[in-house]
Formats: structure tokens, C-alpha cells, sequence
């Protein structure tokens, strides 16, 4: 790597190369080449923003993040981790939490209509929402805010000259509305707004730079058209890849495909277990902090090894190494001694309770209509015994597994 010298000859070059401080450039040029590749699909003004990085100027890091569900998965944690890099550099992390845009919703990439969320379901999603997302960056130091600060004071005029700055030729251009509208489904003017609001909040910061998911493109660019409409310096933009959930489809909280970053150790090892051959990679590189050599050894690995070894490295993330060996020795005496797992901890239940309503509690289904598919399909069994009377209730401890991958040991209060 050729490092631009200033008054070096090229005799000192050399005696330069076996300083400390060429270790040191090295190392920043490496963070960087890192922060601008690693699990990015697109950097808008490349160029501008690496000369930025070189300078050292302590640069706004903007991430806006709409709570629309309780939990963060493991698609959402790919952008924070990102802002994580930049954290490590010294920049400052300004986050964004969307209290207002969640309840607008965003259509990106969606192909119906989000639903409008009350100012009630916006809360209650947000009560454990800061402390999951300090669980990969340094919310001590980061800079947050909440959107309905400044989004709930724009008047009907200033909106007005917000949405002056696009047509609807632009926003029928975006893929999914393209589908919705050939496809005669409706598309509410609501959702045409959202890339203007999500822009204003970068005005609202003064972003530098913002980073999201590669789907989010349109209102990353949205936040320069409405940088420039007031007169502030233009952010660049950086989209991180999309990661699969657990079915191969985009993870999305609305389809269920996800692994959130507070599930239980057990679960998320089993669910990382459990996932398509062809997508470890990727997993690897989106949701682990492991260098590409070493991903690139594991990987000539055997699959079951490999698929360990991710599952561990995740659950380490999120939790701690302990829990990891912990959630690892229970995967292997279940599913390779296939012995009943006895050391994790249990569930409580009221006695006489229905088991459909103890797996419901106990997060383990979305709805009882699940839990009746589940047993039609044979796929619940209470002590290794399939269940398929719906309204049965379990008579004192058992084990109840759910599915291929998951467990729950319940006990009675």
C-alpha cells in the first residue's frame, strides 16, 4: 500500500516503513478500506467521504431507526454495526430514533401498505429499544434523538415546500410502488412523504454522513435533495447489504423470519442451526465481527462445524462467550445425543393452563391458530410425545419441543 509522503526522500522511505507511525497509518488505512467495503453495497461520493476519513475530521454519523416492532433483528443490527466501525474511529454516532416516521411507516421495499401506527404502539415498542441498540454501540457517547422533536412543528406550508422538490413521476419510479401501482393496489399519499421526512431529519442533525440498509437508498438520496434545498452541505451515503432471514426471504419482524438480538442464547444458536447452507456465508461476513481470513478457514470446515461456530460467534455478540458454550452444549445433547435438555432455565406455568396458551406466554408461537398448525403437522411434542389435541394442558414439568430447532422446558408455579 503506497502511502503519500510529505518531504520524505527515498532513503528515509525506508527507514520511515519501520517507524510506529507507518504501522499506524497503515492500521487507519486498513479501518477505512474496511468501513467503505465490509458488508457495503453502495457509497455515494466515495472519493469525497474517503478524503474525509484520511483528514480525521471528527465526522456526524447519521442512522435513523423506526421502531415499528419491540425487537431489533439481526437485518437491523447490520447498519448499527456499521456505525459501530465509526464509532471505533472517533466520530460521533447520531441516532435517530424515529418516534414520528414510525407511526408514518415506511414503504421501502414494502409491496402493500403499511399500516398506521398509533402514538400508543410507538411507545410500548420503544420501552426496551435503547438499551437492545447498546448492546453494539456506545449510547454514552453517541448523540440521540427522537424525530417528532422537529418533524411534529413543520407547518402545512413547509411541507408543502418539501414536497415541491419531488414529483410523482420520482417516487412511481421506486420498485415497490411500481408493482403496487401496475398492479392497480392502492398507495397512499402518506407513504409519498416519508422519504421527505426521513431527508429533513438529516437538515435537523446536519448529517455528514448516513448509513442504511441498501433498500433505503431513495431516502438516503432524499436527505441530500433536502440538505441542498436548505443551503447545507450534502451528506454522503453508505447502504449496507440486506441480510436473509431464517426462510431465505428479506428478515422482516411482519413475516416472522427473524433473529432478533434478544432472543434467548438457546433459541438463537437453534435458529442459526437451522438456516440454508448457501446464506452461512453471508451470515458470517453480515452478522459477525470475524476477520475474512479467518471466516474463509472456517469455512473450509466442515458444515456442521462452520454452522457451529456462526451460531456461537452470534450468540457471544449478544450475549457473552459463557452463554454461548452454554447454548452450544445444549444444541449438541439435544440434537446430536438427542438427550432432553434439563439445564436451561424453565417456564412457569399455572397448573391446568393449556399448553397452547404457556407456548403463546412464553413467546414460543405467534398466535394459537399456529399452535393449531403446528400440531396438525406434528410438530409439537410434550416429553417426546407428539401432541395433536390443541386444548391439551401438561400435568406437571416437561419438555416441550417446537418445531426441529426449539425447546422450552415448563414448570408449574
Amino acid at each position: 500500500m503506497e502511502i503519500p509522503l510529505r518531504g520524505e526522500t527515498r532513503g528515509n522511505l525506508k527507514r520511515f516503513r519501520f517507524s510506529p507511525l507507518y504501522d499506524t497509518i497503515l492500521s487507519m488505512e486498513a479501518r477505512i478500506k474496511m468501513i467503505l467495503e465490509r458488508n457495503v453495497e453502495e457509497v455515494i461520493r466515495r472519493e469525497a467521504l474517503l478524503k474525509k476519513l484520511r483528514s480525521k475530521r471528527k465526522l456526524r454519523i447519521k442512522h435513523g431507526i423506526d421502531p415499528t416492532t419491540k425487537n431489533i433483528h439481526l437485518g437491523r443490527a447490520v447498519s448499527l454495526r456499521k456505525l459501530k466501525d465509526f464509532e471505533d474511529l472517533g466520530h460521533k454516532i447520531v441516532l435517530i430514533i424515529g418516534d414520528f416516521t414510525a407511526q408514518i411507516g415506511d414503504p421501502s421495499d414494502k409491496l402493500e401498505k403499511r399500516p398506521f401506527l398509533s402514538e400508543a404502539q410507538v411507545k410500548h415498542n420503544l420501552k426496551n429499544y435503547l438499551p437492545q441498540i447498546g448492546k453494539i454501540i456506545n449510547l454514552k457517547k453517541a448523540e440521540i434523538h427522537y424525530n417528532s422533536t422537529w418533524l411534529t412543528k413543520l407547518n402545512f406550508r413547509e411541507i408543502s415546500k418539501l414536497a415541491e422538490m419531488f414529483s410523482v413521476g420520482q417516487m412511481l419510479e421506486r420498485r415497490n410502488f411500481k408493482l403496487r401501482f401496475q398492479k392497480q393496489e392502492e398507495i397512499s399519499l402518506r407513504e409519498f412523504l416519508y422519504p421527505l421526512m426521513q431527508g429533513y431529519d438529516s437538515v435537523a442533525v446536519r448529517a455528514d454522513v448516513e448509513i442504511g440498509g441498501s433498500d433505503q437508498l431513495f431516502n438516503l438520496l432524499a436527505g441530500r435533495k433536502v440538505q441542498e434545498f436548505y443551503h447545507q452541505p450534502l451528506q454522503d451515503i453508505i447502504t449496507t447489504a440486506m441480510l436473509e432471514g431464517t426462510d431465505g426471504r428479506k428478515m422482516s419482524s411482519s413475516w416472522g423470519n427473524v433473529i432478533t438480538i434478544v432472543d434467548d442464547p438457546a433459541l438463537m444458536f437453534g435458529k442459526v442451526m437451522a438456516l440454508n447452507d448457501a446464506i452461512v456465508g453471508k451470515y458470517f461476513l453480515l452478522a459477525t465481527d470475524l476477520p475474512e481470513e479467518e471466516i474463509k478457514e472456517i469455512r473450509g470446515k466442515s458444515r456442521l462445524e462452520a454452522k457451529e461456530r456462526l451460531a456461537f460467534e452470534i450468540v457471544k455478540l449478544y450475549h457473552d462467550a459463557k452463554k454461548a458454550s452454554r447454548a452450544r452444549k445444549f444444541f449438541v445433547e439435544t440434537f446430536r445425543k438427542r438427550r432432553l435438555p434439563t439445564g436451561e432455565k424453565a417456564f412457569s406455568y399455572v397448573p391446568k393452563t393449556e399448553l397452547k396458551e404457556i407456548l403463546l406466554k412464553a413467546k414460543q408461537v405467534r398466535s394459537f391458530s399456529e399452535f393449531r398448525r403446528l400440531c396438525k403437522e406434528g410438530a409439537i411434542e410434550l416429553n417426546q410425545e407428539k401432541v395433536f389435541d390443541p386444548r391439551l394442558r401438561p400435568n406437571g414439568s416437561a419438555i416441550v419441543r417446537i418445531g426441529k430447532k426449539r425447546f422450552l422446558r415448563i414448570v408449574p408455579k
